[in-house]
């Protein structure tokens, strides 16, 4: 009809803005590439090379360097000792860690004390941290001389010299360097649990022991999941300068960890090829573990 009103025409669409995250986002792009990736591809291309020093001929291995490593015996006590290393440390950390955070986050006298004490070990550095299990553990150590004192002098050994007690004592090493950082950082995270979960808790007649590990641990389930990985990862790879620092692998290879044989390979025999295939495996069982870990601490809601 002629007296019909005509539609307005719909109003054209904005003008697209230029995406500019991705320019910015550019440099810290080019570094990951660089400096993240670049290293771990060149572990796998180091690791089918022979290459025997760093200003040496470089000469195709293929997978000769994975044979000689499966058949080395001190590949073998490495993967060991590493296994009982992440076996005993890891749940003796994460385990003592929470339930040191928990005693925190229920704010008693003097926590804001014990959290700085707890934290002192993160503050130690690597050598000063391994100068003083050294003054303790060497056979005329403090540790020696109080079994001396109490009349136990008998059983005084040079701890770090001993194929039995090496890695034991490198295990200890680990627990007491990271367990109090972990337990602040678990006093944080129950820090924010809502205090009603608590109170309904008590209310219920729940003790701190079914608290701790039936009420606020589900919560924060994922959290642990998360530091358990972090453990995970620097118990892995980060074990050799402990025992570079403390035992240089031995007596023997009864404390050599693959983390070291890394070190062992590449700085001292001068064998890039092996050192870095032992990469590649430290890396796949690191992945691994990374993805089970993310499985056993997934939340269950």
């Amino acid at each position: 009809a002629a007296g019909a009103r005509k539609t307005p025409p719909a109003p054209a669409p904005p003008p697209r803005r230029k995406q500019g995250g991705v320019i910015l986002a550019l440099p810290a792009l080019v570094w990951y590439l660089v400096f993240m990736v670049g290293p771990l591809v060149a572990i796998f291309v180091i690791a089918a090379l022979h290459w025997p020093g760093m200003l040496q001929p470089v000469s195709f291995a293929g997978l000769g360097n994975v044979r000689t490593v499966l058949a080395d015996p001190v590949f073998a006590d490495a993967v060991a000792n590493t296994a009982v290393q992440l076996v005993v440390a890891l749940p003796l950390m994460i385990v003592g860690a929470y339930m040191l955070g928990y005693y925190v986050a229920q704010r008693p006298p003097g926590h804001r004390v014990l959290r700085y004490l707890l934290f002192i070990p993160g503050l130690i550095s690597t050598p000063a941290k391994a100068m003083v299990f050294y003054a303790v553990l060497s056979p005329d150590g403090l540790f020696n001389g109080a079994l001396d004192k109490v009349g136990l002098g008998s059983l005084a050994d040079a701890w770090l010299a001993s194929p039995s007690t090496a890695l034991a004592c490198l295990i200890v090493l680990d627990v007491w360097s990271g367990i109090g950082f972990t337990a602040v950082l678990f006093a944080a995270r129950l820090g924010s649990v809502p205090d009603e979960i608590g109170e309904a808790a008590q209310l219920d007649g729940a003790g701190h022991w079914r608290a701790m590990w039936r009420i606020h641990f589900p919560v924060i389930r994922d959290f642990v999941g998360v530091v358990t990985m972090l453990q995970f990862l620097w118990t892995l790879f980060g074990s050799a300068q402990n025992v570079l620092l403390l035992t240089q692998g031995g007596p023997g290879s009864s404390s050599t960890t693959l983390s070291f044989l890394v070190y062992q390979k590449a700085f001292i025999a001068a064998d890039l090829g092996y050192s870095q295939t032992v990469g590649v495996f430290l890396f796949l069982v690191g992945l691994a573990g990374l993805l089970t870990i993310r499985r056993v601490f997934r939340q269950n809601y």
